[in-house]
């Protein structure tokens, strides 16, 4: 099967209903999926000139949003008109994959495809009580963390597992700007009753971004009555948000002292042994064939969220369909090169953090590296150990080298670390007050 041709088929069937059948027919039909160039620019050839004036004028901007939803990630586009083979030989064949190897589309989001690790085990856990006894001990459920980092995830999970369990229930998922939308529309139209009736009685409302009901007043009156109406109720509320309730700016007070009635569950950026297990997992859901030092780099420099990770292995997977590309080091720094951009990380140096623990724990440099055992050196030397391994992405075993300890040594001092940080919110403070400092 011809990969070019399958993902050209699938961008125009996206294209085909949403132009008229006479557009379709004239300006879109006859593209073709010429080559893939750098890191994302996409070649098309157009059959004469009217279709490419009309198709770069009129439909660039649907091409573009067709291939991102089939590839994963923005393209440019660049049209070419159609040139005969030459001597009238056939044009050369591009390169045959099988079925199975073509894009996969939207990953399920379901508990089993969520990546659990330190940063995101209790949203994770919450998550799946609440799927498992709607209504029960935790409502509302309040999901808070930066974009990208699975919360949305984590709302469709909760969704598929009732539905699974509960066939028979109403489950109401939508977004906050939606919601609003929706409220300003039932008020121009005068259809509020049936747009009360539409979330008043749902089993369960799951609702995303709710940060967004800041400031908007009317949005914020109805869905107080709406959140009372269910919890009085005893139907399940799930909310979503970029921050915890009491940061969220105009928010009525009312508002938020309901969001936190319940459970608040946070989430943070992955570690990276998470952040490689996210990488792996989405290359087998590609059936990608990803090495794993490719998995390392990419975890290593793609830290702010899942979506980065998400999309770099994206883009290697259109790189093997398009262009037979296997994934490696040298494709793989240009795949990531636009999303690192000016995120890229200042450079930290194994000296840098050594100064930087010894000089927050009063000790020498020399102690940490050497055979000292007193408690305050074994405590600064498990902390250096950890914040190399999370800044510097180094390897269990180098970190090993670096310091004269054997493997077991490093791997229990690093998991000593993250369940005592866990546990600790003084010494989770001081971790990232280091880590912050040895990044400027």
């Amino acid at each position: 099967m011809d990969s070019f041709n399958d993902v050209m088929d699938a961008v125009k069937a996206y294209c085909k209903g949403r132009v008229s059948d006479a557009s379709y027919r004239v300006f879109i039909q006859d593209l073709n999926l010429l080559n893939f160039e750098g890191t994302n620019i996409i070649i098309l050839e157009v059959p004469n000139d009217v279709v490419m004036r009309f198709a770069a004028a009129r439909y660039a901007d649907l091409l573009k949003e067709a291939f991102a939803s089939i590839l994963g990630f923005e393209v440019e586009l660049k049209f070419v008109l159609a040139a005969p083979a030459p001597d009238g030989g056939k044009a050369a064949e591009k390169p045959k994959l099988d079925e199975n190897d073509l894009p996969s589309g939207r990953y399920e989001f379901t508990f089993e495809n969520f990546i659990k690790g330190p940063s995101n085990q209790f949203a994770f856990a919450a998550a799946q009580a609440v799927a498992a006894n709607p209504s029960g001990a935790y409502n509302p459920l309040f999901i808070y963390g930066p974009s990208g980092l699975g919360k949305t995830h984590l709302l469709n999970a909760i969704k598929i597992e009732i539905q699974k369990n509960h066939p028979d229930f109403n489950i109401v998922y939508v977004d906050c700007e939606k919601f609003t939308n929706e409220t300003i529309t039932a008020i121009k139209t005068a259809t509020m009753e049936q747009f009360r009736q539409r979330y008043r009685k749902a089993d369960v409302l799951l609702i995303d971004d709710i940060q967004f009901l800041a400031g908007k007043e009317s949005t914020q009156e109805e869905f107080f009555h709406t959140f009372n109406t269910l919890h009085n109720d005893g139907r399940q509320i799930v909310i979503a948000s970029d921050r915890p309730a009491k940061e969220i700016k105009s928010l009525e007070e009312r508002l938020r002292t309901r969001f936190e009635w319940g459970l608040t569950a946070d989430i943070q950026p992955p570690d990276f042994e998470t952040r490689v297990a996210i990488v792996k997992r989405k290359a087998e859901l590609l059936n990608l064939d990803l090495p794993n030092d490719v998995a390392e780099y990419i975890a290593n420099h793609l830290k702010q969220n899942i979506r980065q990770l998400e999309g770099a292995v994206k883009k290697l997977n259109a790189y093997y369909l398009l262009e037979g590309i296997e994934p490696c080091i040298g494709v793989t720094t240009t795949a990531i090169k636009d999303t690192l951009n000016d995120s890229q990380p200042i450079p930290v140096t194994i000296e840098k953090i050594l100064n930087e623990v010894a000089r927050t724990y009063n000790v020498m440099p020399s102690d940490i590296r050497g055979k000292k055992r007193n408690a305050n050196v074994s405590a600064a030397r498990q902390m250096t150990m950890y914040i190399i391994r999370e800044v510097t992405g180094m390897s269990m075993e180098a970190i090993g080298q670096e310091f004269q300890r054997d493997h077991s040594t490093v791997v229990y001092s690093i998991k000593t670390m993250e369940e005592n940080i866990k546990r600790d919110q003084h010494l989770k403070e001081m971790c990232s007050d280091i880590m912050k400092n040895v990044r400027t």
